[in-house]
């Protein structure tokens, strides 16, 4: 989600400013676009600029999809030139609120890790695990990284292995085992002049360099194009060829459970949901220079809000809201 290229093979403030200028002319789209342009801007070194683009933000909280991932990051940000105590402050905050997200848990608690807190990281990793995988009977791919952050600082601590630690182990694929790549003493080995002990450090460190590589590679998830009612309303009475696509709303969210249960039973992992707008759709059709009638360009906006990291995963974890919006349970709703 967050670009990690060197800051000499990349001009980071100009991407950051052409990533506002994008989000002025889509702001649907506003939330995803400002956060990579807050994450060039702290690569390119300019903490406080990273900061007022979280602020800004933050400041439409109301319109905001994650605001507990931005205010992870701004914390995190903000730790790093100096402000500990307001980060701090927005860290206990983030843990209070228990999100959902796997992504908040993870962000705060390497920022407490990387400022040497590490029983509040424990703490931190054990909580949103608490939250996340507990009655879970498999943890969601994007609950991975929060399991191997908890193993690593326990690691670290030098406590026990318990459940979640031996559920890590088994979730890494990786040839080298999670008890090595932890291993606190390896930092020692990168200074040995012993040849047998290099060689095996960087063994390992190509094994972690796999494993990263395989996280970034991984495809964009399968996602399925939702309308809300109000939208498709919308698309379909400025569109009238669409309405072979979608008779009506409620055929509409059931095709879309439908399709799901059946690409999940074939066996196609990394499946999302992504909700449409008409403006976005718009925009997106006038880029393709095709029209909006054209159903053909359904799936390629579905694909194109999924690589913006719009897909949310389905189906919902236990206990959440139905995908739909309805406001019910998904268990209640269409996951009866």
């Amino acid at each position: 989600m967050r670009p990690d290229t060197p800051a000499e093979n990349v001009d980071h403030n100009a991407e950051a400013a052409r990533l506002e200028r994008t989000a002025d002319r889509y702001p649907e789209d506003a939330e995803a676009l400002l956060v990579q342009a807050a994450a060039h801007l702290e690569l390119a070194g300019d903490r406080p600029a990273a900061t007022a683009l979280y602020d800004r933000l933050l400041a439409t909280q109301d319109g905001l999809e994650n605001p507990f991932l931005v205010r992870a990051l701004k914390a995190a940000n903000l730790w790093e030139y100096g402000h500990e105590a307001e980060a701090r402050a927005i860290i206990e905050g983030v843990r209070a609120a228990a999100p959902r997200d796997p992504a908040p848990w993870v962000i705060v608690a390497e920022a407490l890790e990387s400022h040497d807190e590490l029983e509040q990281a424990q703490e931190t990793f054990t909580e949103g695990a608490g939250v996340l995988l507990t009655d879970v009977a498999e943890p969601p791919y994007s609950t991975h990284p929060l399991l191997f952050g908890r193993h690593r600082v326990r690691r670290m601590l030098g406590v026990a292995h318990d459940e979640w630690d031996t559920l890590a182990d088994t979730l890494h694929s990786s040839s080298v085992s999670l008890d090595e790549l932890h291993d606190p003493k390896r930092v020692w080995s990168l200074g040995s002049d012993n040849p047998a002990e290099l060689a095996a450090e960087i063994s390992r460190l190509r094994a972690e360099l796999g494993t990263y590589r395989e996280a970034l590679s991984r495809p964009f998830p399968v996602a399925v194009l939702h309308w809300p009612a109000a939208e498709l309303s919308e698309l379909v009475s400025g569109y009238p060829p669409l309405v072979s696509e979608y008779p009506s709303h409620e055929e509409h969210l059931a095709t879309i459970e439908a399709s799901l249960r059946e690409l999940s039973a074939s066996g196609t992992p990394n499946l999302g949901i992504v909700t449409g707008t008409v403006p976005s759709y718009e925009a997106f059709a006038a880029s393709e220079g095709s029209s909006p009638s054209d159903t053909a360009l359904l799936p390629q906006y579905a694909t194109t809000l999924a690589a913006r990291g719009r897909a949310v995963e389905w189906p919902p974890q236990r206990g959440t809201a139905c995908w739909c919006g309805s406001g019910r349970g998904y268990g209640e709703c269409h996951g009866e």
